[in-house]
C-alpha cells in the first residue's frame, strides 16, 4: 500500500505522520487490495480538514471529515473510510465465482468439511 500524505496551510510532524499510518492499519486487516492511499490534511481557519482518496482494485473511494481537533478529524475520517471499504468488500463476488473456471458442484462429507469437485461438460447431459 503506498501512502501520499500531504498537507495544506499545514506542517506534516512525524506524529501525525504515525498517527495517520498507525490509523490506516485498520484499513489493511479488514481489506488487503488497497493499492494506493492519498491522505490530504488542511487547515480551514478554525475547521481541520482530512480527506482520503483510496483506490482499490477497480473501484476508487473518497471520504473527507470537518473536525475543530486535527486527530478527531483524522479518527472520523478512518471511521467512515472502513465502513465504506468493509461495504465494498462485502459487495464484491466470492472467488470462486470470480474465475471462469469449469462448473463446479459441492459436495458435503460427513465429517463437516465441503469439497468442490470439477464437472466436465458431458457429465451434463
Amino acid at each position: 500500500m503506498n501512502l501520499n500524505l500531504s498537507g495544506h496551510h499545514l506542517d506534516i510532524t512525524p506524529a501525525i505522520r504515525e498517527y495517520v499510518t498507525k490509523k490506516l492499519e485498520k484499513i489493511k486487516r479488514h481489506f488487503d487490495n488497497v493499492i494506493d492511499v492519498a491522505v490530504i490534511l488542511s487547515v480551514d481557519k478554525l475547521m481541520q480538514k482530512a480527506e482520503a482518496s483510496v483506490h482499490l482494485s477497480g473501484k476508487t473511494i473518497f471520504v473527507e471529515c470537518d473536525d475543530g481537533n486535527l486527530y478527531v478529524a483524522i479518527d472520523s475520517l478512518i471511521e467512515k473510510l472502513d465502513r465504506q471499504i468493509i461495504r465494498h468488500k462485502e459487495s464484491m463476488p466470492p472467488v470462486d465465482m470470480m474465475s471462469p473456471s469449469t462448473p463446479r458442484r459441492k459436495i458435503e462429507i460427513e465429517d463437516g468439511r465441503a469439497y468442490f469437485i470439477d464437472v466436465t461438460a458431458h457429465e451434463f447431459d
